[in-house]
Formats: C-alpha cells, structure tokens, sequence
C-alpha cells in the first residue's frame, strides 16, 4: 500500500470517482426518478423509492362493532359469521378458555353450503387478525367443544358487514350490525 501524497491523493481521487459513479448509477435514479445515463431503468431501479399506490378501499358506511359470548357444553358447537362484500373486511380477535376445534369458512351469496370453503382450520384456544372476503357472501367461525369440560368462545369484530347469522341448536338467528 503506497502511504506517500501521491498514494493518498490517488485513493481519494478514485474513491471520489466511484461515489461519484454510484450518485448517477444507483442513487438518483432509485431515490429521486433522475436517470442521465438510462442505467436505472436498464436495472429496473428508477424510482425504487417512490411509494406505492394506496390499497384503501373507501367505505360507504360506518364501522360496525360486534361481542359475541358462546358457552359450550362438552361435545356442544356454534356457528357465526358475517356477511361482507367481496373484499370486504373485518378484524377479528377470538379466544377460548381451552381449545376448541375451530374452522374459519364462507359460503358465497349465490352458492350456498355445498359451495362452501375453509380458509382456516384447527384446534385452539384463539386466534386474531384481519379477514378480506373473497367473495360476497357470509364469512365466519364454527367452533366445537371436544372436551369434557364447558368451554366460553369470546369474539370481537369491527368492520363494513352488513349483518350476522348464528346457527345454533339446529336454528339460526341473524342480527343487525351495531354501527
């Protein structure tokens, strides 16, 4: 390594120069869309930083807000869910106090039961998120109490559905979203 002036001045030189030929190579046509020599878009980096379009579906309605308890008896099973717009969504959060055999399914408006599909199926004692229909129709939980035990199924919900079914004890039961 030559420590001498001219040694030193030639490293900075050239560290300069690359600096300098990464600024018009990589920097400007990533960060701010400026490309002289066409290289960002040979490399597919023009405008890498610019944000992407907003995936923010407005709503006609406001949110509605739903609590649910379910008691369930050894061998016992509920069913709920909600009617959405395709993709239309609902944050749930459900908990049990054991864990309960669990099928997160929907069945579209113009399909009925035989064209039903899970997204989602186990054992747990909870789960939480965020739920996009893909199509329209009801959308929810089915919940079973294998144990010997009673178990309570808690679930909250907060979203644009329209309204809630529950089929329970051979029945079903709709409600009106409370807005």
């Amino acid at each position: 390594m030559d420590t001498s002036k001219k040694g030193i001045v030639l490293a900075t030189l050239g560290a300069a120069a690359a600096a300098t030929l990464i600024l018009f190579v990589f920097v400007l046509p990533a960060e701010f869309g400026i490309d002289p020599f066409g290289t960002g878009k040979a490399l597919g980096i023009v405008g890498l930083s610019e944000t992407a379009p907003s995936q923010v579906h407005d709503q006609a309605q406001t949110i509605a807000r739903d609590t649910k308890v379910f008691v369930l008896a050894p061998f016992e099973s509920v069913e709920y869910k909600y009617w959405l717009p395709a993709e239309g969504n609902i944050i749930f959060s459900w908990s049990a106090t054991t864990a309960v055999e669990f099928d997160l399914h929907g069945e579209p408006d113009d399909g009925g039961p035989e064209k039903s599909v899970s997204y989602s199926i186990g054992s747990s004692d909870g789960n939480n998120g965020v739920f996009e229909a893909p199509f329209a129709g009801i959308h929810g939980w089915f919940w079973e109490n294998r144990g010997e035990n009673t178990v309570t199924v808690e679930l909250e919900v907060a979203g644009f559905y329209e309204w809630s079914r529950m089929f329970r004890d051979g029945g079903e039961q709709d409600f009106q979203a409370v807005r």
